[in-house]
């Protein structure tokens, strides 16, 4: 298994590059879910406002994950009423978990690859989907990314493999 050590960021919010990559990271993850949701089920089946935030948080740091992470969905369920306002807390409880997983090992590892992404979609989605399960009280809809979600978790996985060691390489 190929392992990739490259420069990764861990960014201040007193810094201005804080905010210009999170934005640019937000506007991923607006653009990516309507493209999702074009297709039956494409939300549910492919994850789509998690992979922004855990390229931003691998590459950028902790703090440009978190920024993705609570803004994305908010954006989206405001302008386009998905995620709808009751999915919000689970959402932004795994965007959050995900973003503190995602800098916390490209911190501690400082490099990226297969299994270390592996191991950020898996810890943050059993995590969140214990969080959710406690918040909805229902374990069927807590565990939908797992009956439905497993494209967008590989998606994530492998997609923000590539993008973290190919697109973003300064």
């Amino acid at each position: 298994m190929e392992t990739t050590t490259l420069k990764l960021y861990s960014l201040e919010y007193k810094e201005a590059k804080t905010y210009l990559m999170a934005a640019l990271f937000i506007a991923g993850n607006i653009v990516f879910p309507q493209l999702c949701h074009t297709v039956n089920m494409g939300g549910p089946t492919w994850l789509p406002i998690y992979l922004f935030t855990l390229v931003g948080a691998y590459k950028y740091g902790w703090r440009v994950g978190l920024l993705t992470a609570v803004a994305s969905p908010f954006i989206n369920s405001a302008w386009f009423g998905m995620p709808v306002p009751a999915s919000l807390p689970a959402i932004l409880l795994k965007s959050i978990l995900l973003a503190g997983i995602a800098g916390y090992t490209a911190h501690r590892f400082q490099k990226v690859s297969i299994v270390l992404m592996l191991a950020v979609v898996v810890g943050y989605q059993l995590t969140g989907t214990l969080g959710e399960w406690l918040l909805k009280g229902d374990f069927y809809l807590a565990v939908q990314d797992f009956r439905i979600g497993i494209p967008g978790m590989l998606l994530q996985i492998f997609g923000g493999y590539l993008l973290v060691k190919y697109l973003i390489r300064k």
